[in-house]
């Protein structure tokens, strides 16, 4: 649990300070709604994929593998959403191997940390947080 706290303080704090001073803070992922896709997606996934999902967020400069145009998902995919694909990079399933060497955390150990007493909520939350990338397909 901790550990992952660690990596998304990493994207976070590289959002805040310039690429040439980037350095790793240690803060606890912020409570979001589990019903809301959009607020997940800005709290968590923005500072990476860019509050739009094109991979532009102010911390992709700092990775070793630019973070993905997510708004490109079904259109690299012959014009079908990959739903299932997409919740499992979410969940962080290890055969999940769309992002090599997984610069992105692992949403689903981190969603279990907020929510320790409910697994149906971390399901929720990956489920809501997919459906809005399917919203955001051009």
């Amino acid at each position: 649990m901790k550990t992952g706290c660690i990596v998304l303080s990493f994207f976070v704090a590289l959002a805040c300070i310039p690429a040439s001073a980037q350095t790793i803070k240690k803060a606890p992922v912020a409570a979001t709604s589990p019903a809301s896709g959009e607020e997940m997606f800005q709290e968590y996934c923005a500072v990476c994929h860019g509050k739009d999902g094109k991979g532009d967020g102010p911390a992709a400069t700092a990775l070793k593998k630019a973070p993905a145009n997510l708004t490109t998902l079904s259109t690299r995919n012959g014009g079908k959403f990959p739903e299932l694909k997409v919740a499992n990079v979410i969940h962080g399933d290890p055969d999940t191997a769309a992002h090599g060497s997984r610069d992105m955390p692992i949403w689903g150990t981190l969603f279990s940390s907020l929510n320790s007493s409910s697994p149906g909520t971390v399901q929720l939350r990956i489920s809501n947080l997919t459906t809005y990338v399917k919203s955001i397909q051009q």
